[in-house]
């Protein structure tokens, strides 16, 4: 017999752990650029719909990420939101030229036992 071990997260507890592992893990693979990865976290019913081309386009922005936390997760039965804190430079020129701050909610749905991140169409 042979035994395995990894380097795989260990499985959360809750489902708050499991949509802040999701979150800042799709947040992750948005800041180095990945926008596959980052898609692969949408609900099947959204990539269904929306293509990778689209939702790439829908990204586009006048700022540049260049950080994100989740700082809270709030669950009910099936339905949790990630509030995620964003940190991001304008891409235009401004008198300003620092890091804006700001916080965006995430809405995350469990579908056949996986957390995904719910996208309007």
């Amino acid at each position: 017999m042979v035994a395995l071990t990894g380097c795989a997260a260990p499985t959360p507890a809750s489902p708050e752990q499991a949509v802040e592992q999701r979150a800042n893990a799709r947040w992750k693979a948005l800041l180095a650029g990945d926008i596959k990865q980052a898609y692969g976290f949408t609900t099947p019913s959204y990539r269904a719909v929306t293509s990778l081309e689209r939702y790439s386009a829908d990204l586009g922005g006048v700022a540049t990420w260049v950080g994100a936390q989740v700082v809270r997760v709030e669950c009910a039965t099936e339905k949790c939101t990630a509030v995620v804190k964003i940190e991001a430079k304008p891409i235009f020129t401004t008198p300003y030229r620092g890091t804006i701050t700001t916080a965006v909610d995430e809405t995350w749905l469990l579908e056949d036992g996986q957390w995904w991140l719910y996208q309007k169409l």
